[in-house]
C-alpha cells in the first residue's frame, strides 16, 4: 500500500498524462470522475474545445458586425461633410435643389465604394485573428505559421510595392472625393471622361475615344473640369478701330439673350453671363472676356454656341474680327523702281515720295 503522498503524486502524474500541464477544466473533472485517460481526452475534444471554438466564432461575428456599423457611420460622415460645406457656400447663387440632388447621388456612390473596401478589410482582420485563436485551441503550434507568414509578407511587400501604393492612393482619392465616374479630368498625360474608378486604377476615355487605364499610384495631380460647376471663358477679339464700349454692349446683349433662351439658361447655365472687360491688347486685336458659369461639363458646348451667336451679332453690327496683317515698306534713293511681287493679287504697289511702297495683306 502506497502512502497518501505517493498516491497523490501518481494521481497527479496520471492527470498530467491525460490532460497535460495546462489541462482544461472539463478534462480534469472527467478524469477525476472516471480516472480514465481516454474518457478525459475525449471529453476535452468533444465538449470543451468545440464550446470554446464556438465562443470564438460568435465573438468574431459580434466584433465584425460592430466594426462594420462603425465603418458605415465613419464613411457617411467623411462622405457628407465636405459636400455640405461646399454646398452651403453655393446655395445663395445656384439652383440649390438640383445641386444637392446631384451631390447626394455622388456622395452615396462614393460612400458605398469606400464602405465596401473598409468593411472587407475589417472582416479580413477579425477573421484572421479568429482563425489563429481556433488553431491555438486545436493545439497547433502557431510559431512556424507566424514566422512563415512574416517572411512571406516581407517578400510580398517588396514585390507588390506598386500595388500597395495604388491601393492606398485609390483609397485616399475616394475619401477626398477628388473625382468620380462621369467627371472630366486632366491627369497630365491624359484628359478625358472618367468611366471607372477602383482602388487599383482609374479608367478614362479621351475626346478621340481612346481608353486610358491609369494606376492610381502614378497620378501625381488631378485637374477636375466638372466638379460642382464649370465655367466657360471666351476671349473675343475685335479690331483696334472698333468702339470697345459698343462691342462690349453687343456681346452683353448676346449673353443676355443666351441666358433668356429656355434651352440653355434654364438647364445648362447656373448664373447670368458677364462681360468682364478688356482682357488683352494683342498684336492683331483687343480681347474682350465673357464668362459664363455652367453646369458641370457643359462649358465646352456653351462656348461653341456663344461663339456662333457672337459671330452672327458682329456681322449684323458691322464689327470686324481682326486677323493677322503685315505692312512692308521698300525704299530706294534713286529713281522709282517697282519691286517684283510674287503674287499681284496680294501685293499692291503705291508710289511714295522718294521710294516705292507696297502693302501686303
Amino acid at each position: 500500500m502506497l502512502p497518501p503522498a505517493a498516491l497523490a503524486q501518481v494521481s497527479d502524474d496520471a492527470l498530467i498524462d491525460a490532460c497535460g500541464v495546462d489541462g482544461t477544466y472539463t478534462c480534469k473533472k472527467v478524469f477525476e470522475w472516471t480516472e480514465n485517460e481516454f474518457a478525459a481526452t475525449a471529453a476535452d475534444w468533444l465538449l470543451d474545445r468545440p464550446v470554446r471554438i464556438a465562443l470564438i466564432v460568435v465573438l468574431a461575428i459580434i466584433v465584425s458586425k460592430v466594426l462594420q456599423r462603425a465603418v458605415e457611420r465613419f464613411v457617411k460622415t467623411i462622405a457628407a461633410t465636405p459636400n455640405d460645406i461646399r454646398l452651403q457656400a453655393l446655395r445663395d447663387r445656384t439652383p440649390a435643389r438640383l445641386l444637392v440632388e446631384k451631390e447626394s447621388k455622388r456622395a452615396e456612390a462614393r460612400a458605398e465604394t469606400i464602405g465596401l473596401v473598409l468593411r472587407s478589410i475589417v472582416v479580413a482582420i477579425v477573421w484572421t485573428f479568429a482563425a489563429m485563436m481556433i488553431l491555438g485551441q486545436l493545439d497547433i503550434d502557431l510559431g512556424p505559421l507566424i514566422a512563415g507568414a512574416g517572411i512571406g509578407g516581407i517578400a510580398l511587400g517588396f514585390g507588390a510595392q506598386s500595388i500597395v501604393k495604388d491601393f492606398l492612393s485609390g483609397l485616399f482619392m475616394l475619401i477626398e472625393d477628388q473625382y468620380g465616374v462621369g467627371d472630366v479630368i486632366d491627369l497630365g498625360y491624359a484628359t478625358g471622361t472618367v468611366e471607372k474608378v477602383s482602388l487599383r486604377s482609374t479608367t478614362i476615355r479621351d475626346v478621340k475615344g481612346t481608353v486610358w487605364h491609369v494606376p492610381n499610384g502614378e497620378i501625381a495631380r488631378v485637374g477636375n473640369y466638372s466638379q460642382l460647376w464649370s465655367r466657360a471663358l471666351l476671349d473675343i477679339e475685335v479690331a483696334y478701330d472698333v468702339d470697345l464700349r459698343f462691342a462690349q454692349g453687343v456681346i452683353q446683349r448676346v449673353a443676355d439673350e443666351f441666358w433668356a433662351d429656355p434651352e440653355w439658361g434654364g438647364d445648362e447655365l447656373m448664373e447670368r453671363p458677364e462681360v468682364w472687360g478688356i482682357q488683352d491688347l494683342g498684336a492683331s486685336g483687343i480681347a474682350i472676356r465673357l464668362a459664363v458659369k455652367t453646369e458641370p461639363s457643359m462649358q465646352w458646348a456653351t462656348e461653341r454656341e456663344l461663339r456662333l451667336r457672337v459671330k452672327e451679332a458682329f456681322d449684323e453690327a458691322g464689327i470686324e474680327i481682326p486677323f493677322p496683317q503685315t505692312t512692308v515698306w521698300l525704299r530706294n534713293q534713286g529713281e522709282h523702281l517697282i519691286a517684283p511681287a510674287p503674287n499681284p493679287d496680294e501685293i499692291e504697289v503705291h508710289d511714295i515720295e522718294k521710294g516705292i511702297g507696297s502693302d501686303t495683306e
